[in-house]
């Protein structure tokens, strides 16, 4: 004799909340509203998730897990490392399609920050990150796209921190929208890195 069928899956539940949480934020967020958006009953919630909190940290953790297979889905769409970088860069922030909402995302890490099974998480996902972009940077070394005396652990921390900072600043002077303003920082970060020697005497003369 089998269970009833599950009906939809977590991984549906998880996306509807993230959704919900673009449009009111993780305090507002209630199981009543993912539930409507997810077309169950909040008691579904309850049963597979325990509380607010344990869909937070399901999401989370769903996030964290899935992270690696994000990086190099990436890789495989690029046939050079340098736009897969950009495409890494955006897709990271693509939720944000507007201020509101990247204010929305802002204040869910700001509860990654203090709550202890947020944080193991996020870190996971950061430090993914961080190793995705490092291993793209090393990539366009050995292709020469970058110069051979490229620190691109070093470079790697920049990059992420521009990811960061891009969305904050285009939330706050609404410029353009977070993709080109995210390509655009990390081509001019990059540039000092791809022009050659001869060329960068050439301009200087």
């Amino acid at each position: 004799m089998t269970g009833r069928p599950r009906g939809i899956d977590d991984a549906v539940i998880l996306q509807r909340a993230a959704a919900v949480i673009g449009r009111v934020g993780p305090a507002k967020l209630t199981l009543a509203a993912v539930a409507a958006e997810a077309g169950v009953v909040p008691a579904t919630l309850i049963q597979r998730f325990g509380s607010k909190h344990g869909l937070l940290v399901a999401l989370a953790e769903r996030s964290a897990r899935g992270a690696n297979e994000a990086f190099e889905r990436l890789r495989e769409q690029h046939a050079a490392p340098l736009p897969a970088l950009e495409a890494l860069a955006v897709e990271s922030m693509a939720p944000m399609t507007t201020p509101e909402i990247f204010a929305n995302h802002l204040a869910f890490l700001c509860m990654d920050l203090t709550d202890p099974r947020l944080h193991e998480h996020a870190l996971v996902i950061h430090e993914a990150q961080c190793a995705a972009i490092r291993s793209l940077l090393d990539e366009a070394v050995a292709r020469a796209d970058l110069r051979a005396e490229t620190d691109t652990a070093g470079l790697a921390g920049s990059i992420q921190a521009i990811i960061a900072g891009t969305g904050l600043s285009w939330a706050l002077d609404r410029q353009g929208t977070l993709p080109q303003r995210l390509r655009h920082e990390i081509r001019a970060l990059l540039s000092s890195h791809t022009r050659s020697d001869d060329n960068r005497n050439s301009e200087a003369s």
